[in-house]
């Protein structure tokens, strides 16, 4: 599998290359150059399936060669070693949890599959690079990639997050591991930490002096494995019959972004409902085509 630049100034490359930069040199995101179809087979057998197998089927075509089947399987087994319930709301709507993991955020799969990957990149030290993970959180990405990278070797992580804008416990998860984990409280909004973070990879002062990669969803390995919670959820409700909406609220989209790529892949996925609050500047820009920019309003979201 090779991965291009959405902003196509970039050749292209690997799996793992694609996940050691984070960022394409171009400043564009890395996206796979083809999407193949999953056998109408793995979908007949799915219920009989366990989460690890499904997990595998669904992302070998995305690490390819780079790592081999047996490595991806254990790193699958370790990443989806707790549950993902779901609960019935009412009548026809369910509710997936996706909160069960070790920091209680859904981004825990995505970020312990990247922290995984890297180790595994990063095993060889005769040939390996130390890597600094920089990321902007405004409370659910830091914990889990704080957790997820934890004593992980090779690989630094540097926090940003807005000061007074993230839950105690939040806070907690983000200064309190130590060793490779670094937090730093910023006094701005996640907007400004995200902002410092693009500024170093752009830094040309600072390139090739630490090889910086990014656990934020701009990585290939991030948000790609959250799409897997949708093949989790068509299992438990396939026997049902009924059409499948997901209806997901979200923040910088990765999460339904990965949805969309488990549609391509054949889930058979009717249709997608998104929530956003007042920071609406990808709804505006859907509706549009016009990407602009705003400072972020508090909101009681988070």
């Amino acid at each position: 599998m090779e991965y291009y630049s959405l902003n196509h100034k970039a050749s292209k490359v690997s799996f793992k290359e694609a996940v050691i930069r984070g960022l394409a040199p171009d400043r564009g995101l890395y996206f796979p150059s083809e999407l193949t179809a999953l056998p109408t087979s793995f979908y007949e057998n799915i219920e009989a399936m366990g989460n690890v197998s499904i997990a595998f089927e669904a992302i070998k075509q995305f690490v390819g060669d780079d790592i081999p089947e047996a490595d991806l399987k254990a790193i699958l087994a370790d990443v989806l070693s707790f549950n993902f319930p779901l609960v019935e709301v009412e009548k026809d709507v369910m509710a997936l949890e996706l909160y069960h993991g070790p920091t209680l955020a859904f981004k825990d799969v995505g970020a312990r599959f990247m922290a995984r990957c890297l180790g595994y990149f990063n095993k060889d030290k005769s040939t390996a690079e130390p890597v600094t993970v920089l990321v902007a959180t405004s409370g659910d990405t830091g914990g889990a990639v704080a957790s997820g990278f934890y004593e992980v070797e090779g690989v630094d992580v540097v926090i940003l997050y807005p000061s007074g804008k993230v839950s105690d416990i939040q806070e907690k998860q983000l200064t309190t591991l130590g060793k490779n984990i670094t937090a730093m409280e910023v006094a701005g909004t996640f907007d400004d930490c995200q902002a410092m973070v693009k500024r170093a990879f752009l830094d040309e002062d600072f390139l090739g002096k630490r090889k910086l990669t990014s656990a934020n969803s701009i990585n290939v390995a991030r948000w790609l494995p959250q799409m897997f919670y949708y093949f989790f959820a068509y299992k438990r409700l396939k026997s049902q019959g009924k059409e499948l909406v997901f209806s997901v609220p979200s923040g910088n989209y990765g999460n339904i972004c990965a949805g969309m790529i488990a549609q391509k892949l054949g889930l058979p996925i009717k249709h997608f409902v998104t929530g956003t609050n007042a920071n609406d500047i990808v709804p505006n820009y859907l509706k549009t085509c016009a990407y602009d920019l705003k400072q972020s309003v508090a909101t009681i979201s988070t």
